[in-house]
């Protein structure tokens, strides 16, 4: 699956194997010890996000510029063949055009696979980075005496001290920087916290 809700779905169930201890506790948790945290923004608002969303945006214009080149060397290819029609036999323009015509649409087609390329690989880095977030997102509801951390637009009221965005934005900046060195994905050991399915 790809994309931001694909990975961290409604529920964000990061579930500690043993209870916490009491005096770890935050005061502003409820006793239910639940947190809301706003996926997009945690993405949008942290720096190892707005590297990945710059590098997406830098590679689409490069790919926007180089599809304009390419536009224009066909267009320029195709008023040179017309401009021959006159002087050559059908039989030979017709094999000329039905060429270009083949080359055009191979064009297109590897452009359009390279565009779904650089968007796949958009919802990748948002998997990866949303991968390195889980411990640290961990430790942040440890610290808080919480047992879950679930995305706050599933939530039909909740009170905002719940929220803890901001907290885990400042967090994933101070653990994460840029993400240029991004840590291995947590093993599958069942006492690790993790997102749920």
């Amino acid at each position: 699956m790809h994309g931001l809700r694909a990975f961290l779905p409604a529920v964000l169930m990061l579930g500690l194997a043993g209870p916490l201890a009491a005096q770890g506790a935050d005061t502003t948790v409820p006793p239910a010890g639940i947190l809301t945290v706003t996926q997009e923004r945690l993405f949008s608002g942290s720096r190892i996000g707005q590297a990945a969303e710059a590098r997406f945006q830098a590679e689409s214009r490069a790919l926007v510029a180089e599809n304009r080149e390419i536009e224009t060397a066909l267009e320029a290819e195709e008023r040179d063949l017309t401009n021959r029609r006159a002087t050559l036999p059908p039989e030979e323009f017709r094999a000329l055009a039905d060429a270009f015509d083949a080359k055009a649409e191979g064009i297109r087609d590897a452009r359009e696979a390279k565009s779904r390329a650089l968007t796949r690989q958009r919802d990748e880095d948002r998997q990866r980075i949303f991968a390195a977030a889980v411990p640290v997102l961990a430790a942040l509801m440890e610290e808080m005496g919480a047992v879950a951390i679930i995305e706050r637009s599933t939530v039909l009221i909740s009170f905002d001290r719940i929220d803890i965005t901001e907290a885990a934005i400042a967090r994933l900046d101070q653990v994460l920087g840029d993400g240029s060195a991004l840590p291995e994905a947590p093993g599958d050991d069942p006492g690790t916290p993790r997102a749920a399915p």
